[in-house]
C-alpha cells in the first residue's frame, strides 16, 4: 500500500485521477449523509448544507440545486483566494456532492429517528469531508472559508473551525422548524462531524511524547527498539541539583505503543523520571510528510 501511495505521489496524472477518484467517492458519500439521513429528519448540522435544508423549507427547489446555486458567489471567493487550480477540483466537487444529494433524495430515509440519523450522519459526512481535504480540495460552501482561515490562522484546527461556523446556522433551524428537539439533535451531529472530521485528517499523527531520565538509559532504549521498533533520541543533559551529566530518552510513539514503553521503563528502573505527554501533528518518517499541505 505505501508502495502505491509513492508511486501515485510520484505521477502526477495518476495523482489526479487518484484524487479526483476519492473527491468523487466522497461526494457520495456526503449525499448518503445529507439525502438518507439528515434532510428528511429536519436536522441542518451547519454549513451551506445547513443552509440549503432551511432554504428548501422555505421555497420550493431540491436541496442538492440550492447547495449549488448558494456555492457559486464563494466560488468567486476562492477562484480569488486559491486559484483556478483549486477551484477546478472544487466545482467539480460541488458539482457531484449536489448531483448525489439529489440523486439520493427519491429513495427513503434509512432512519426516521432523529439522534440516530444526526450520528450516522454526521459521522458520514466527517468522513466525506476529510476524504475532500487529503485530496486537496473542499466541497465549497464554508470549506473554502475555512482553507482560508486555516492558511492565515494555522494554529487552529480544522473540526473546531467548522462547529464555530455551524453553531449560528443551527441557531435558525430552531426558527425555521419550530422545533428545539431538532436543533439540538443537529448540534449533535455537528460535534460528530467536528470530532469525526479532525479524527479522519490528524487520528493517526496523535501520538505520545515520552522524556525518560533513568540511570540505565542504554538497557531501556536497547527494549524499546527492538520490542517497539521505534526511533529514539538521546539528549544530553544535567542535574542542576548533581550536577552529573544525563542522557535523556527522547521517544515519539503511537498511542496504542505507549503503555507497552511505560512498562518497560517501570520494568527497567522504577526510580526513572519519565515525562508522558500528548504529540498532535508528528513530521517524518512513518508520520506525515513535511511537504503536505496544512489542512
Amino acid at each position: 500500500m505505501q508502495k502505491l501511495r509513492t508511486m501515485i505521489n510520484n505521477n502526477r496524472i495518476l495523482a489526479g485521477i487518484y484524487a479526483y477518484f476519492m473527491i468523487t467517492v466522497a461526494a457520495f458519500i456526503y449525499g448518503i449523509a445529507i439525502s438518507l439521513f439528515l434532510d428528511p429528519n429536519d436536522l441542518a448540522p451547519g454549513g451551506v448544507t445547513g443552509i440549503a435544508i432551511l432554504i428548501n423549507r422555505l421555497i420550493p427547489l431540491e436541496t442538492g440545486t440550492l447547495i449549488l446555486l448558494i456555492n457559486i458567489p464563494i466560488l468567486f471567493f476562492g477562484l480569488w483566494k486559491f486559484g483556478i487550480r483549486f477551484i477546478i477540483s472544487t466545482v467539480y466537487c460541488t458539482v457531484m456532492t449536489s448531483v448525489f444529494t439529489n440523486l439520493f433524495a427519491v429513495f427513503e430515509p434509512i432512519s426516521r429517528e432523529p439522534l440516530l440519523a444526526g450520528l450516522v450522519g454526521g459521522g458520514l459526512t466527517a468522513l466525506a469531508l476529510g476524504l475532500v481535504f487529503k485530496a486537496g480540495s473542499t466541497t465549497g460552501g464554508t470549506d473554502v472559508i475555512v482553507k482560508y482561515l486555516r492558511r492565515k490562522m494555522p494554529h487552529l484546527r480544522t473540526g473546531i473551525i467548522f462547529m464555530v461556523m455551524d453553531i449560528a446556522i443551527i441557531s435558525c433551524s430552531v426558527i425555521v422548524f419550530g422545533d428545539f428537539d431538532k436543533a439540538v439533535y443537529a448540534g449533535i451531529s455537528a460535534i460528530v462531524t467536528s470530532y469525526g472530521l479532525d479524527f479522519v485528517l490528524y487520528g493517526r499523527d496523535g501520538a505520545k511524547l515520552l522524556y525518560i531520565i533513568s540511570d540505565h538509559s542504554e538497557t531501556i532504549t536497547q527494549r524499546i527498539l527492538k520490542e517497539l521498533d521505534i526511533g529514539v533520541t538521546f539528549v544530553q543533559g544535567y542535574g542542576a541539583y548533581s550536577g552529573k551529566e544525563k542522557r535523556v530518552i527522547l521517544c515519539a510513539i503511537r498511542k496504542q505503543l505507549a503503555p507497552k514503553a511505560e512498562q518497560i521503563v517501570r520494568e527497567e528502573d522504577s526510580d526513572a523520571f519519565m515525562i508522558v505527554t500528548s504529540a498532535n501533528e508528528i513530521y517524518g518518517e512513518g508520520y506525515k510528510s513535511y511537504f503536505t499541505e496544512k489542512l
